[in-house]
């Protein structure tokens, strides 16, 4: 069988500008992976990202660490399936609604990294009226067409792979949900409930054969436990 590796971007920058930058600690996180599989001996016959920059350069800094533990990797690959969805855009096709539901929306928005659990409450609700297609916003990608978006990209990994090739893919939450989602079959708010979880350069394992494809695991961050550092486990 073959191994498609799902690695979630280091973290980013919450609360700035820019949240499309790895941030100190996200660095970090990327170089402690690429440690722990140089370890295990891992290479890769492919390796893939989407075009966002954090995405990007977990991706290199992991491969980079890889390389120097003696396991040359491929080149990175850029494929635009593997972005993650427009969170910003999706906050504010949704804010009208938003408003009415928490008065006091804008402002937290505006400080999200000063209302962390606040925050998380509101993009919640938004996230929940988002993938239930229910609520469809003029020129907001769809979760329909998202999805739509990420299997084109899984099929064209599937089209291209040998029997036994191990594949990382370099990605985010939002598009790993959407892959679990169309490898285990749950509804979509049941994916935000594991996308929540999943951890800032944490492991997915996709197994396949031919186009049948399953998990073999979720979320797997044991280069940042064996570390002892709790502050190196983090979700943004």
């Amino acid at each position: 069988m073959g191994s498609i590796f799902l690695i979630r971007h280091g973290q980013a920058s919450f609360g700035a500008e820019n949240y499309d930058v790895l941030s100190p600690l996200g660095h970090q996180q990327s170089e402690a992976l690429g440690d722990h599989l140089g370890q295990l001996g891992t290479r890769f016959d492919r390796c893939l990202s989407g075009q966002l920059k954090r995405q990007q350069d977990t991706a290199r800094a992991t491969l980079a660490r890889l390389a120097s533990h003696g396991q040359p990797q491929p080149d990175l690959e850029i494929d635009p399936a593997f972005d993650e969805f427009e969170a910003d855009a999706v906050l504010r096709a949704h804010l009208p609604d938003l408003q009415a539901y928490e008065p006091n929306a804008l402002h937290i928005l505006r400080n999200a990294a000063s209302h962390r659990a606040e925050f998380q409450r509101l993009f919640s609700y938004v996230i929940g009226r988002w993938v239930s297609g229910e609520h469809e916003k003029p020129g907001l990608e769809s979760w329909a067409s998202f999805i739509e978006r990420v299997e084109g990209g899984l099929e064209r990994i599937l089209a291209q792979a040998d029997t036994r090739d191990r594949i990382a893919v370099f990605t985010s939450g939002g598009t790993i949900t959407a892959l679990l989602q169309l490898v285990i079959g749950v509804a979509p708010i049941k994916a935000f409930e594991m996308n929540w979880q999943i951890v800032n350069t944490s492991l997915s394992l996709l197994k396949f054969r031919g186009r049948e494809v399953s998990l073999a695991s979720f979320n797997s961050h044991a280069h940042l436990q064996l570390l002892r550092n709790p502050e190196l486990i983090t979700h943004r």
